[in-house]
Order: structure tokens, then sequence, then C-alpha cells
């Protein structure tokens, strides 16, 4: 199943802002875009549970937490953070 991925505003910012302080920029982006083709195909198998309907996805070096409608075929990426 097809996916709609979306980020947040807010969730668009802290991402412009781990670029913009990352050493590794290419990395980063690289994990973004891994991000939204893993939710773009099944989303709401990806990942793992988190907090009701939450999940989290990691791509190293980024990880996100976001949430997966099926109905809407709508995944929403609520967080993201540099992770190690």
């Amino acid at each position: 199943m097809r996916y709609t991925v979306v980020w947040l505003p807010s969730a668009q910012n802290v991402l412009a802002d781990i670029w913009n302080q990352a050493s590794d920029r290419q990395a980063v982006a690289d994990a973004a875009n891994g991000i939204d083709v893993a939710l773009g195909a099944d989303a709401h198998q990806k990942g793992r549970p988190f907090r009701g309907q939450r999940r989290t996805l990691r791509i190293s070096p980024l990880g996100v937490v976001f949430t997966a409608d099926p109905g809407d075929c709508m995944a929403t990426v609520l967080k993201v953070r540099r992770v190690p």
C-alpha cells in the first residue's frame, strides 16, 4: 500500500537545523530521503510501536516519530532527532 508522507512544519524545522549543523550533510539528506521512501510503502508496518498510534523509525543518523493512517494512506512525521 502506498502512503503519502508529510512532515509537520515543526519536524521540518528541526530537520533543517540538524542539516545546517551537520558536518555530514549528505548522510542527513540521505537518511531523510530514506525515511520518505520507507514510509511511502506500507508505513503502518514500518518501525516500532511507540505510545499508542505512534511509531518510531531510525535510519541513521536520524530517528523519527510518526503516525500511519491506513484509511487515508497518510504517514505523518511528528518529530525528528539526530541519533548516534
